[in-house]
């Protein structure tokens, strides 16, 4: 055909109709299909994680922890293999700090505890010798009683005294002896609490060797912008996973819809769903998910929603981060007429197909999918129409002008639907509209 085309060309200058590519309208079930790419993860899983500790704890600090071995991604593990070390090294120089700390409060503890031991001695020592020295005061007060009145005073005045000063000796010796015990109190709980972070610590160290709690096959944790942990990346004490240990047995297949489809894309509708490792195969499953706000992908411009497609069938060789090819059956219409979306053609107001007998037939148009679009009125089963504009499309004349009516009630009901926020519509006019913004 296309040998002819050109000997057409070459010696005759004048296109024939004869070569004009022409499409039988269709007639029989027709789907709007919402088509996307899609990654398969897990519906359930298992996180490998680095010691929780850390995420609870109120005095380790430790802000970033690398990888420093991990399993190949894939491995099959058993409950308690080897999957991960962590980089011990910023830890290390922790513990090395918190063993000064703890050296310090030590040597606080005997120093409060000796300086008290002291005090109390000296404090003691000193009531023995007021003791005595009341004695004393005492003795002399007695033997003063035959003289005269003033040494008799005089002698009670240092008596008196001489009890003050061990009264007061006495009070001060108990403030003292409180004091100690709020002092050594003190040193006591500054030691537990740095016994406590050096032990805190070394248990938080010695669960940097990362062990599987279940059996499952590991998969690498995805960081927020995409990437894989692998060795060498870190994480915190407020994502500690490093894998994950994947349900394969129930999966589902994330993928993001572009703002302007996502309208049509409802929780329950029926999915076709493909895997590119496995192109012989092909799988059904359902709309779980559909969220609310739209994000915007590394990379790209357009804001995409994320939708969650539940896999029917459960099948051993399906494995997380596969790509899938995902339809999504957003209309269902059965028993009717369509036609490919390049066999039709519109000016101002009116959507028109060309025949192959000279005219522009008018078409009353209802919903269309990426290559389709269904003719509610104007064609018939087994009709025949031009895929490209012919030669000297200003001979060929209108045809059906009785639908313009129609076509009209129908903007007008779509403007309307359109204006009250409603879903949007899957007719022609959308399409075109659609088509000539993303050119």
């Amino acid at each position: 055909m296309l040998v002819l085309v050109i000997l057409a060309f070459v010696f005759g200058g004048k296109k024939n109709d004869n070569f004009d590519i022409k499409a039988e309208v269709e007639h029989g079930d027709f789907e709007v299909l919402v088509t996307t790419t899609g990654e398969l993860q897990a519906k359930s899983s298992v996180d490998i994680s680095g010691p929780r500790e850390l995420r609870n704890s109120r005095t380790i600090r430790l802000r970033e922890i690398k990888i420093q071995n991990l399993v190949a991604e894939g491995t099959v593990v058993d409950s308690g293999d080897f999957v991960a070390e962590l980089d011990r090294s910023e830890a290390s120089n922790s513990l090395k700090d918190l063993m000064d700390e703890l050296e310090k409060a030590e040597s606080q503890h005997l120093k409060t505890q000796l300086d008290t031991t002291m005090t109390l001695r000296e404090l003691r020592d000193q009531l023995v010798n007021l003791n005595f020295t009341l004695e004393e005061k005492e003795i002399v007060l007695e033997q003063s009683r035959f003289e005269p009145p003033a040494t008799i005073r005089q002698a009670e005045i240092e008596l008196d005294k001489a009890q003050r000063t061990y009264n007061q000796t006495v009070e001060n010796y108990d403030l003292k002896v409180r004091q100690s015990v709020a002092d050594m109190r003190e040193a006591e709980i500054n030691l537990e609490k740095a016994r406590r972070k050096v032990q805190e610590l070394k248990k938080i160290i010695s669960k940097f060797t990362i062990y599987a709690p279940q059996t499952g096959m590991v998969i690498y944790k995805k960081e927020w912008g995409g990437e894989k942990r692998k060795v060498g990346s870190s994480i915190n004490p407020w994502d500690m996973t490093v894998a994950t240990l994947p349900d394969l047995s129930s999966m589902t297949s994330k993928t993001f819809v572009n703002e302007v489809d996502i309208s049509k894309v409802k929780e329950g509708q029926d999915v076709r769903i493909g895997v590119d490792a496995f192109p012989e195969r092909s799988y059904t499953g359902a709309v779980t998910s559909v969220a609310n706000v739209g994000e915007q992908l590394p990379n790209t411009d357009a804001k995409v929603f994320e939708v969650l497609v539940r896999i029917e069938q459960s099948d051993t060789i399906l494995r997380p981060a596969m790509t899938t090819s995902n339809e999504i059956v957003t209309q269902t219409f059965e028993d009717v007429n369509f036609i490919p979306l390049e066999a039709v053609h519109a000016n101002d107001s009116l959507s028109f197909v060309y025949l192959p007998s000279k005219s522009k037939q008018i078409v009353l148009l209802g919903a269309a999918n990426e290559n389709y679009v269904i003719v509610e009125k104007g064609l018939d089963k087994g009709d025949e129409v031009l895929l490209s504009v012919p030669e000297d499309p200003d001979s060929y004349k209108y045809t059906g002008k009785e639908l313009i009516p129609l076509i009209e009630a129908q903007r007008a009901k779509e403007e309307a639907a359109r204006d009250s926020a409603s879903d949007e519509d899957n007719s022609w006019d959308t399409i075109k509209a659609r088509r000539q913004k993303q050119s």
